[in-house]
């Protein structure tokens, strides 16, 4: 009958009245009216939280926490974790209880995958603008180590995780970007600030001051130009930090990582050669100077 009058079924036991999306939250609530004990968790809860996570949540199977640790299924496209909670882990958002930001963190960076968890961290402790809307740092990294403070299975790994987090990143991409590196053995400056002759600031993804390599990494939105590329340059280029300046879109980072970390380490050794050549020079001078080197 229901089905005959355009009402969609989205659990055993629980219907959309016609007319109505079954979106997240509304898929979401059904769980919980059909078990009220159960609690909006890990990747499903950073959508309620606007947390930046490396793969769409919308469409992904909806996670949850059981606290009597009892429910072994939540039914289809439903993934129940049984894990305790304290009466500070939950809060109430968009007519759901879900876990707090610090404890939804947590639990993602106990689980991993750890760039996926990163991603989160990063989003979570920043001003950025996620699905349209700008919003402020929806927790704080004295947070999230509070909450893996809890006697939980993989507390430890969570641990060495958030040691890797950035609060200052700008964008997934420059997460995953920065991993990438630190992967490599690469570890440049990230947000690092530099000053124009006249004084003004400047800030770059990351630099390798030693050696003078600024690398930029665009957002998902970025759509550049060969004018808007040349502005950048110039711009950095007023910094004398800034010897070289190589810059990649957010598909580099995710899909050639490899070619990324080539290019970088390409750059890298240029630049150290070109110092060396340079140092040599500086010898010889010397060595002529003091007339050690026949004219």
């Amino acid at each position: 009958m229901l089905e005959r009058e355009g009402w969609t079924r989205v659990q055993a036991g629980a219907w959309i009245e016609p007319g109505r999306d079954a979106d997240l939250a509304t898929r979401l609530r059904a769980v919980q009216l059909l078990k009220p004990r159960l609690v909006v968790s890990h990747r499903s809860a950073t959508a309620l939280w606007r947390i930046e996570t490396l793969t769409p949540v919308a469409e992904g199977t909806l996670e949850l926490i059981d606290p009597d640790l009892t429910l072994r299924s939540g039914g289809k496209g439903v993934l129940v974790h049984r894990m305790p909670l304290d009466e500070g882990d939950v809060v109430r958002r968009e007519g759901l209880h879900v876990t707090s930001a610090g404890r939804t963190l947590a639990d993602l960076l106990r689980a991993g995958p750890r760039d996926e968890a990163l991603v989160a961290v990063e989003s979570a402790l920043t001003w950025r603008r996620v699905g349209g809307v700008r919003r402020a740092p929806v927790t704080t990294a004295a947070l999230v180590s509070l909450a893996l403070e809890a006697p939980l299975r993989g507390a430890e790994s969570g641990r060495r995780r958030l040691k890797l987090a950035d609060p200052d990143s700008g964008s997934p991409a420059e997460t995953v970007a920065r991993l990438r590196l630190h992967d490599a053995g690469l570890h440049p400056e990230s947000q690092a600030e530099l000053r124009t002759p006249d004084g003004r600031r400047r800030y770059l993804d990351f630099l390798f001051r030693a050696e003078g390599l600024a690398v930029e990494i665009e957002g998902y939105a970025y759509h550049g130009t060969r004018e808007s590329h040349g502005r950048d340059i110039a711009r950095f280029n007023q910094c004398p930090e800034v010897r070289l300046l190589l810059r990649y879109t957010a598909a580099d980072v995710f899909y050639r990582p490899a070619i990324v970390i080539e290019e970088v380490r390409a750059a890298l050794s240029r630049l150290r050669e070109r110092d060396r050549e340079r140092e040599r020079e500086r010898d010889r001078d010397r060595d002529r100077d003091s007339g050690t080197l026949a004219p």
